[in-house]
C-alpha cells in the first residue's frame, strides 16, 4: 500500500502538498524547530511509533523519487524542512537511530543539501541522441536526462539557414524563441511587431505544426527527422522540408557487413541503456500528466522515439538495396536479428523489426518474399503470430510472463494498458480516492522495477569492428517518409502486390 501511494500519489495529491501533509504528521512537527524535540520527550510510545510511520514514507518516497526532486526546488525545500526536524530528534529517540541514518544518506544521495548552500557546478550539456550524430558521443554509456540539463539545438529558418542554441531540456517554446532571437539580434520593436517569431515542427514529409509558446519539452517530442523552424507568420506558408538526411542512393551500409549476432546484440546493449535510464515514474506522468508535466518524460519518450526510428530502419535498408539477391539475403539477416532479439529477451527490439518488416512498402515486395527460404518464412509467420494484438496481445503476454529479468518489454504496449487503466476508472469516486485503480497502476509499473531487477550481461567486445557496428546501430539514419518509402518500393518491384 505504501508503494502504491508513492508511485501514484501524483494524481490525486501533488509532490509539494504530500511533502507538506507528511510535515505535519510529524509529532509536534508544526512547530518545528526546538520545540518539536522538547515536545518529544512526553510524547512515549505512541510518539515513537508516529514518528516511525512517517519516516518509513519519508525514506520510501526518496528511495523512490531519487534524482527527480532535484526538478521541484518546492518540494526539496519541505523535505530539508522535515529532515532538519528530524536530526534534532536523534538524541531523544536512540530507537530511531538507523533510519536516520539512512535518511542522512538518502538526502546526500538526491544532492539535497542541507547544510551550507553551494551553487551546482557547470552542468556539462549533454547532446540528444537523435539530434548528434558524434561518433564520440554515441559510444558513450547513455545516462538518464532531467528537465534542467542544458542541450544544444538547431532551430532552421525558412532558407534552411539555422541558429545553434543552448537550452535547458524543459524550456518553454517562448524561451526558445528568446534564444533565437537574441542569437539574431532582433530589436525588441521588432519582435513585438506582427513579424515576431514563431516556431514551427516540421516533418520530412512537409507535415509542420504552430508551437504554443506556452508549450515545454519540445525537443523530445520531435519526429525522427523532424526539426524546429523560427519563421513569421507571414512566411509559414513557404515553408518546406530539409533535404533527406540521408542521400536516397542504393549502396551497402554497414548491415551488409556485420554479422546478424553483432547487430542484435548491440541493438540490446543501447535499448537496454534507454530503458535503464526511464524513472518508473515517467510512465505514470506520461499517461497521467502529473503535476511535474511532461518535463520528467523525457526519457521515455526517447525510447518511443528509437522504437519507431528502427521499424523505419528495417524498411529504408531493405528499399535501398536494388539487387533482388542481395535483398532476399537482408531480407533473412533482419529475421535472424529479430530471432536473437528475442532470445536475449530484447521484445522492444523484436517487435519493432516485425512491425517493420510488416511495413506496407515492405510487404508488398513479393519477389523478395519469394526468395526467401521456406524455413524463415515459417520462422516470420511463427514471429507474426506472437505480435499479433488479437486478445489483447494474448500470446505476447503468455511469452513474457515465462520470461525472467533482464528483459526489456515492448513499452508501448505498457503504456496503452496504463491508458486502459486511467480512462476506465475515476481516480477520485464521492470525494475519496480510488485505491484500487491505484494498485493496479502501480502494479502496472511495479512490473517494470522487476524487468530491471538483473543487470544486463552481454559478451561484446571492443575490437574495431565490433566499435564500428556499435555506431551504426546507435546512430541509425532511416527515411521516416512513408511515400518516400512507397516510390522506392514501386521502383524495386513495378508489379508487386
Amino acid at each position: 500500500l505504501l508503494d502504491d501511494i508513492v508511485l501514484t500519489h501524483s494524481l490525486f495529491l501533488p509532490t509539494e502538498r504530500f511533502l507538506q501533509q507528511l510535515h505535519q504528521q510529524y509529532p509536534w512537527g508544526a512547530r518545528g524547530g526546538t520545540g518539536g524535540a522538547a515536545g518529544g520527550r512526553g510524547e512515549g510510545g505512541a510518539g515513537l511509533r508516529r514518528k516511525r510511520a512517517v519516516l518509513a514514507v519519508l525514506l520510501h518516497f526518496l528511495e523512490t523519487y531519487k534524482g527527480l526532486l532535484q526538478e521541484e526546488e518546492s518540494a526539496g525545500k519541505v523535505i530539508k524542512e522535515l529532515y532538519l526536524l528530524i536530526m534534532k530528534d536523534t538524541s531523544l529517540y536512540n530507537d530511531l537511530e538507523d533510519e536516520i541514518l539512512k535518511l542522512h544518506q538518502l538526502v546526500e544521495t538526491v544532492e539535497l543539501k542541507v547544510a551550507d548552500e553551494t551553487p551546482p557546478p557547470n552542468k556539462q550539456v549533454k547532446p540528444l541522441f537523435r539530434h548528434f550524430r558524434r561518433i564520440d558521443s554515441c559510444l558513450q554509456t547513455r545516462v538518464a536526462f532531467r528537465g534542467s540539463d542544458e542541450i544544444f539545438c538547431r532551430v532552421y529558418m525558412p532558407d534552411h539557414s539555422y541558429v545553434t542554441i543552448r537550452s535547458r531540456l524543459s524550456a518553454s517554446v517562448q524561451d526558445i524563441l528568446a534564444s533565437v532571437t537574441e542569437k539574431l539580434q532582433y530589436s525588441e520593436e521588432q519582435s513585438a511587431r506582427e513579424d515576431a517569431l514563431i516556431l514551427v515542427t516540421m516533418a520530412s514529409s512537409g507535415e509542420k505544426a504552430v508551437l504554443q509558446p506556452s508549450e515545454e519539452c519540445v525537443f523530445t517530442t520531435l519526429g525522427i527527422n523532424s526539426h524546429l523552424f523560427a519563421c513569421t507568420r507571414d512566411t509559414f506558408d513557404s515553408l518546406v522540408p530539409l533535404p533527406e538526411e540521408i542521400q536516397v542512393v542504393p549502396g551497402d551500409t554497414e548491415i551488409h557487413r556485420a554479422e546478424p549476432e553483432e547487430i542484435a546484440n548491440h541493438l540490446t546493449a543501447f535499448h537496454w541503456e534507454l530503458f535503464r535510464c526511464i524513472h518508473e515514474l515517467e510512465f505514470v506522468d506520461y499517461v497521467f500528466h502529473g503535476e511535474r508535466g511532461r518535463r520528467e518524460t523525457a526519457n521515455l519518450e526517447l525510447l518511443l522515439q528509437r522504437c519507431s526510428e528502427v521499424q523505419h530502419w528495417v524498411g529504408t535498408e531493405l528499399l535501398l538495396c536494388e539487387s533482388l539477391g542481395k535483398r532476399a539475403h537482408l531480407l533473412k539477416k533482419l529475421i535472424k536479428i529479430a530471432a536473437i532479439c528475442k532470445q536475449n529477451q530484447d521484445m522492444l527490439s523484436f517487435y519493432a523489426v516485425i512491425i517493420g518488416l510488416n511495413n506496407a512498402a515492405i510487404s508488398r515486395l513479393r519477389l523478395t518474399w519469394e526468395k526467401l527460404p521456406g524455413k524463415f518464412k515459417n520462422l516470420f509467420r511463427k514471429f507474426e503470430n506472437l505480435t499479433d494484438p488479437c486478445r489483447n496481445h494474448k500470446t505476447y503476454r503468455e511469452v513474457l510472463a515465462k520470461m525472467k529479468p533482464p528483459l526489456i518489454p515492448f513499452v508501448p504496449l505498457i503504456l496503452k494498458d496504463l491508458t486502459f487503466l486511467h480512462e476506465g476508472s475515476k481516480t477520485l469516486l464521492d470525494g475519496l480516492v480510488n485505491v484500487e485503480k491505484l494498485h493496479c497502476i502501480a502494479e502496472k509499473v511495479r512490473t517494470v522495477r522487476k524487468y530491471r531487477s538483473r543487470p544486463l550481461c552481454l559478451e561484446l567486445e571492443a575490437s574495431p569492428s565490433q566499435l564500428q557496428t556499435k555506431a551504426y546501430v546507435r546512430q541509425l539514419r532511416v527515411i521516416d517518409n512513408q511515400n518516400l518509402l512507397f516510390e522506392l518500393s514501386y521502383k524495386l518491384e513495378p508489379g508487386s502486390q
